[in-house]
């Protein structure tokens, strides 16, 4: 079931009334957080966009089910993969040539995509006018700017960050994403590396600025929990 409301803030496939002049197709970058709902919501945007008549492409980059947009509360969709050597412009094309009608790309973990990958999204938009919508995270485990996310705040037409906030242990707004190994939060390593917010010996988790400065994980906090806050051990960031 999905809820009206965020179907109608986030709806931008409408079709406009009659009598007005055809818009123009648009990049578009949703971002946030892990755990903020960003896949979810671009399936209820597919769901929208499906329902209303429009043909989607559903694209999507490492994700934890692989040729599928899926989300923690069970929604998923099969999607094509996005490979490191796909030219995605010459892939819509000859979907298009084929004579598959594309209106809209949806486009989930596009932080993972190439620049130049991005550079493709936008000449979609410009030379195939076909709407794009992407989600993604903004940085990374070491608070950096993924270089596609970069590329997105730089090209896309609107950006927009989700309003479902994540939460560090502790109860604050969690801003940054960690990367743990058996619980305790790394600071160096290879930018890309698949895991989960889960048990998982290499997991990943989000935190407040202050936690995630500080090294302290949920595994860690509940490690220190009942020591007296003078001998509370930081998590070791080595």
């Amino acid at each position: 079931m999905f809820v009206g409301e965020a179907a109608v803030r986030y709806n931008v496939v409408a079709p406009l009334p009659a009598g007005k002049e055809e818009r123009v197709a648009e990049l578009t970058f949703f971002y946030g957080t892990m755990n903020c709902g960003k896949s979810t919501l671009a399936l209820q945007i597919h769901h929208n966009a499906v329902s209303a008549g429009k043909h989607c492409l559903l694209l999507t980059k490492h994700d934890r089910g692989g040729g599928t947009i899926s989300s923690r509360i069970g929604l998923a969709q099969p999607a094509a993969v996005v490979t490191d050597d796909l030219d995605i412009v010459g892939f819509v094309r000859d979907l298009i040539a084929g004579g598959r009608a594309v209106d809209t790309l949806i486009c989930d973990e596009v932080q993972f995509y190439s620049p130049a990958q991005v550079e493709g999204l936008a000449q979609v938009v410009d030379e195939l006018d076909v709407d794009v919508q992407a989600f993604g995270l903004l940085t990374d485990f070491t608070t950096q700017l993924f270089p596609g996310s970069q590329r997105m705040l730089e090209l896309a037409d609107r950006r927009q960050e989700l309003q479902v906030e994540a939460r560090c242990w502790c109860g604050e707004r969690g801003t940054l994403n960690a990367r743990t190994v058996d619980g305790r939060i790394q600071r160096e390593g290879e930018q890309v590396v698949v895991g989960d917010v889960d048990d998982a010996v290499v997991a990943y988790e989000v935190l407040c600025r202050h936690h995630h400065r500080q090294g302290i994980t949920s595994a860690t906090a509940d490690l220190d929990r009942g020591q007296p806050a003078g001998l509370r051990a930081v998590a070791d960031t080595a």
